[in-house]
């Protein structure tokens, strides 16, 4: 016998508001016939083919530390750097850039959500079949 993840639970102040960032993000949508709505403790997405879902949960407790799990992307069309310029203008703030490190055309940049919540940025698939 196994297990399978049935979702991403992510804790957070404003369950709506991220779960709407997300879905920028990531280009998830609401649960069919459970649509989030400002004021909803609990939001979850999920990808459009439904392989994947989030959801967002209101705690009383602030974010104090780095996460100890965190997702990375990857872009799924396009380079890294198209898409990094795009999450930073959609709010994400840059955290520690790890580009390069390891050789070139190597690493990640980490970011942050509007809550502070890290996550990185990948190299494309097609970028790393490049290498």
């Amino acid at each position: 016998m196994t297990s399978r993840i049935s979702h991403t639970s992510i804790d957070c102040a404003n369950a709506y508001e991220l779960s709407q960032w997300w879905k920028g993000v990531l280009d998830y949508v609401d649960v069919e016939d459970d649509p989030n709505e400002p004021g909803h403790e609990e939001c979850m997405i999920l990808c459009r083919d439904g392989s994947h879902r989030l959801l967002f949960i209101e705690v009383p407790e602030p974010k104090a530390v780095k996460n100890r799990l965190h997702l990375d992307l990857e872009p799924v069309q396009g380079r890294r750097e198209d898409e990094l310029e795009r999450l930073i203008e959609h709010g994400a703030v840059e955290v520690a850039d790890r580009r390069g490190k390891d050789g070139p055309g190597t690493g990640w940049v980490v970011l942050a959500d509007p809550e502070g919540n890290e996550f990185c940025i990948l190299r494309s698939a097609a970028e790393r079949s490049e290498a």
